[in-house]
């Protein structure tokens, strides 16, 4: 299976990416400030894959979440390519009676099985969850 996308450059370091199948998204570098850099993307790329993947797991089992927040840190090398060497991954659910378990294993689960946007990236993954006690 293929994923296919275009970039167009509009000025200075400035791009509009598309997807086969969606709408554009502006990228930047941290000095033209117009939209998120290419390495922000990645963190955001690997913050949703994850997001998307614990909610599903959490709805199959029935967890009563009503939010998920990602909090997402990648600490970047000091020389070319300056990849990300270490990523911390907060995820904060919120819901009632949400058990633990559930989370860990559905965090567990995106890690090592489901999240491909996490395995397609070079560095030292790490999570921690806080679940927020609350209504529906």
């Amino acid at each position: 299976m293929a994923t296919k996308a275009q970039l167009n450059w509009t000025d200075g370091f400035q791009f509009v990416a598309r997807a086969e199948n969606g709408g554009g998204l502006v990228l930047d570098s941290s000095d033209g400030g117009s939209g998120p850099t290419p390495m922000q993307m990645v963190l955001m790329g690997v913050a949703g894959c994850t997001a998307m993947d614990v909610v599903s797991i959490l709805k199959k089992k029935r967890a009563n979440i009503s939010d998920l927040q990602i909090n997402i840190t990648g600490d970047q090398a000091e020389e070319h390519p300056k990849r990300y060497t270490d990523i911390n991954i907060e995820f904060v659910v919120h819901g009632k009676g949400v058990k633990p378990q559930d989370v860990e294993r559905s965090i567990e689960l995106s890690a090592t099985k489901y999240c491909s946007a996490m395995a397609s990236v070079n560095a030292s993954i790490k999570h921690s969850y806080r679940i927020v006690e609350g209504e529906e």
